[in-house]
């Protein structure tokens, strides 16, 4: 297959609002593609290339510069290549080399293919193929129905691997994805509720358990062996010595556990995030560890059971996992009860909150473990903590939203004058949001370059926000959590938005709290 016509297709995608109209472009793509190389062309689409993080950054990409070729040459299996010699470049020169091969392969591309090649290394295609949109595309085009593509990526846990079962095996192959210890599965995951009450009342009998703000884990053991994965599938176990000697001592001999590991400062407290993320993964390019922020002591807390000595817990319902869960790691437990009471929720919920942690979540005790599904028998609650900020400057977007300006980048007062910058977003933004601020940000942009448009400070936006964690990234020293709009403070000027005082307010530990004037 040309990359020119994947590409084509991606635009293509990226060109239409109707989810319906995307999974048939994509399944048109697919269809009549081989097994193996129908896998490489579903992760590409999806953004998700089966080599993963390859070590080439924003930097790295912005830095070349190609002259774009006239007609399109490549292929599918070139651009696959390339990504291999690029993931297995290692030891003294291994930077010069990544660009070498980099270089080489974009002054083979058009303008069209070098676009996408770079969007996809630095993870912004954003061209509307989700992951949900990519299987629905692969069922069609195998002939099959999205069920059991669905449940065999869930079990497989990779979608390359999954499409090219589904295109060269079909139903058949499909079916015969099952669980296997010492591979990891998607973890399941949660909507959101506004109070753990409303929770339960909408959900019957549940588990209401403290969500501790650790880095999510899945743990398998087979044996005296012992692997340990992140959310994302990617192994850590090395990093992890304190959750493999867990792991080893429990009484079992074959288990697979979903969990979170937990940071732990010297008193024994929650640490904060960003010092467990340092056990864990890697700083963004450019980020110093944090001030002060040593090693720390890290353990685990398991609140799921997959298997368990050879039977599958999948299907099963949450409160027989739990049983199964209590007999295998005693004390290594999340906190949590299981109840009816919508006011014993609440106090649930207090509790996990007072005691330095993110809310609770309210699982419903009947539910089995939907792996890789956001549905609404988990549910997660949190305190909602809100910020009023200045926009300083926005970044045209790609993909679905290349029409518009929409990375926007936030500000806290300095209350010595000007503004400080505390992080970014593009989440939460409708399209008539994204078609108002692109008005409003060229009425006050004063400077642009192909990246980013500068703007006047005067837009306020109310930022919805898990908290803040310390940050060496911004001027202020600290950075938002998953901040996303909730709406544009038109009614209010810049000289009364929250300042970079009050956004510290947030940091774990900090005294008072704030939220955004009426």
């Amino acid at each position: 297959m040309l990359l020119a016509d994947l590409v084509a297709c991606t635009d293509e995608v990226a060109a239409t609002s109707s989810r319906t109209g995307k999974i048939e472009a994509l399944a048109g793509l697919l269809t009549g593609t081989a097994g193996s190389q129908a896998g490489v062309v579903a992760g590409l689409i999806a953004g998700d290339p089966r080599q993963g993080r390859i070590g080439v950054g924003w930097a790295t990409v912005a830095a070349l510069r190609t002259q774009p070729a006239a007609q399109p040459s490549l292929t599918v299996a070139d651009l696959d290549a390339m990504l291999d010699a690029i993931a297995d470049a290692s030891g003294e020169g291994s930077t010069q080399r990544r660009l070498d091969l980099l270089g080489d392969f974009l002054a083979r591309a058009t303008t069209a293919e070098t676009d996408f090649v770079r969007r996809l290394l630095v993870g912004e295609l954003r061209q509307g193929a989700s992951e949900g949109v990519v299987v629905e595309a692969v069922a069609r085009a195998a002939g099959v129905p999205a069920a059991p593509v669905r449940r065999a990526l869930m079990l497989a846990g990779d979608l390359g691997e999954t499409a090219g079962i589904a295109l060269s095996e079909g139903r058949a192959g499909l079916d015969a994805v099952g669980f296997r210890p010492m591979r990891p599965i998607r973890p399941m995951l949660a909507s959101t509720a506004d109070d753990a009450a409303s929770a339960v009342a909408a959900l019957g009998r549940c588990s209401v358990e403290w969500k501790l703000d650790g880095i999510r884990i899945q743990a398998h053991r087979q044996g005296n062996e012992v692997r340990v994965w992140t959310r994302n599938l990617n192994e850590v176990t090395g990093r992890l010595g304190e959750v493999v000697e867990v792991m080893r001592d429990l009484p079992v001999d074959t288990v697979a556990l979903d969990g979170e590991v937990l940071g732990l400062a010297e008193d024994l407290s929650p640490a904060a995030f960003q010092d467990t993320m340092g056990r864990v993964g890697t700083r963004q390019s450019g980020e110093a560890a944090p001030a002060g922020a040593g090693p720390v002591r890290v353990a685990p807390v398991f609140f799921d059971v997959l298997h368990l000595d050879g039977r599958d817990l999948l299907d099963e319902p949450l409160e027989a996992r739990l049983e199964c869960l209590r007999k295998a790691v005693a004390d290594h437990r999340v906190p949590g009860v299981v109840t009816d009471d919508p006011d014993e929720a609440e106090r649930t919920f207090d509790a996990a909150v007072a005691a330095g942690h993110e809310g609770v979540m309210v699982k419903a005790a009947g539910s089995p473990y939907a792996a890789g599904r956001r549905g609404k028998a988990w549910r997660k609650v949190k305190p909602v903590r809100r910020l009023d900020l200045v926009v300083l400057a926005v970044e045209p977007g790609s993909g679905r939203r290349h029409r518009w300006l929409s990375n926007i980048h936030l500000g806290a007062r300095d209350p010595d004058g000007g503004f400080v910058m505390v992080g970014k977003t593009f989440k939460g933004m409708t399209d008539e949001m994204l078609e108002w601020q692109t008005r409003r940000f060229e009425e006050l942009a004063t400077d642009r370059n192909p990246y980013v448009v500068r703007l006047r400070p005067e837009q306020v936006v109310e930022i919805a926000v898990d908290g803040v964690q310390r940050s060496s990234r911004y001027p202020g020293g600290v950075a938002l959590r998953f901040a996303r709009v909730v709406r544009y403070r038109s009614d209010k000027p810049a000289a009364e938005a929250d300042t970079i005082t009050a956004v510290r307010s947030f940091l774990p530990g900090a005294s008072g709290s704030i939220g955004s004037e009426p």
